[in-house]
């Protein structure tokens, strides 16, 4: 399954409970504000590192660099794809969960 965060994790639990109920193999895409998610050093990063023992967790790069991020700035493990990611993603797996 694909899930897909879109919220700031400082303005939403909507990472936390994603990965509390993704089960292992799937993939969680970070968009829009859902990309500071995938900074290390935040808040939040360890939560981010201990699920990629058990899912796949990308940002998508458009929206890193809209908000003036760099790929360098985040936890390692994390894979950042562009739109034609995005697609090859939601086109892989069966089934997508939007977590609002």
């Amino acid at each position: 399954m694909l899930h897909t965060v879109n919220k700031s994790p400082f303005e939403s639990s909507s990472l936390k409970t994603c990965l509390s109920l993704a089960r292992s193999g799937s993939d969680v895409l970070l968009i829009e504000d859902g990309v500071y998610g995938a900074l290390a050093g935040s808040a939040h990063a360890s939560l981010v590192a201990e699920a990629l023992e058990a899912v796949r967790v990308y940002a998508l790069e458009p929206d890193l660099k809209a908000r003036g991020l760099s790929g360098d700035r985040l936890i390692p493990g994390i894979e950042v794809v562009g739109y034609d990611g995005f697609v090859d993603l939601a086109c892989t797996n069966d089934k997508i969960q939007n977590w609002l």
